[in-house]
């Protein structure tokens, strides 16, 4: 079983800002896989689908059937490892079972990184988390950073990552967002 988990904070008027971008890949993550509508499952403090992929055993070539479950924390981002650590309790998963895609206000707009392992720098959602499960475990950072340098220091944070996409931004990040689609497929195998 994989576990791709979106963080993300419920409520319409966070729905297309910079903070929901895992919400907003999951979602296209769910389009693109022919998933259903989302379920609210309150043990996991989340909203979830599920779906299958079939792939080939590396060792015996015969075809395999693998559950995909993705998520969608409700928990609000600083919370999103309780709904991480219900998930693997529940179904006595290992970290690597799970990829986690977030937002990284360090990385320009639409760069993506996956790492399998690292710190949660100054993301309060993947603090929650690594207090959870430690820091080895899957991510897909997503840059939003489009700031110009002399607006750094008086932008805050919070504000900015809580903004939506401008216009200008929406090519940039339509792309990013079918690149990692790609790249997210390419690991479920």
């Amino acid at each position: 079983m994989k576990v791709i988990i979106g963080l993300g904070n419920p409520g319409l008027e966070y729905m297309h800002t910079r903070h929901n971008i895992g919400w907003i890949i999951i979602d296209a993550l769910a389009d693109k896989l022919g998933v259903g509508g989302f379920k609210e499952q309150k043990k996991f403090k989340a909203l979830t689908a599920e779906t299958t992929i079939t792939k080939s055993d590396e060792n015996t070539n015969e075809e395999i059937t693998e559950k995909i479950l993705l998520v969608k924390p409700t928990t609000f981002m600083n919370l999103s490892g309780e709904s991480v650590i219900a998930i693997k309790n529940f179904y006595k998963l290992e970290n690597e079972d799970f990829l986690i895609i977030y937002d990284d206000i360090d990385l320009p707009l639409g760069e993506l990184r996956f790492r399998d392992k690292g710190g949660p720098g100054t993301h309060n959602g993947m603090k929650s988390i690594v207090q959870h499960l430690g820091q080895e475990f899957p991510r897909l950072r997503f840059g939003i950073e489009s700031r110009p340098e002399e607006l750094k220091g008086r932008i805050n944070l919070s504000d900015y990552v809580l903004s939506r996409f401008p216009e200008e931004e929406k090519d940039t990040t339509k792309k990013a967002i079918g690149q990692a689609l790609e790249e997210i497929i390419k690991l479920l195998g």
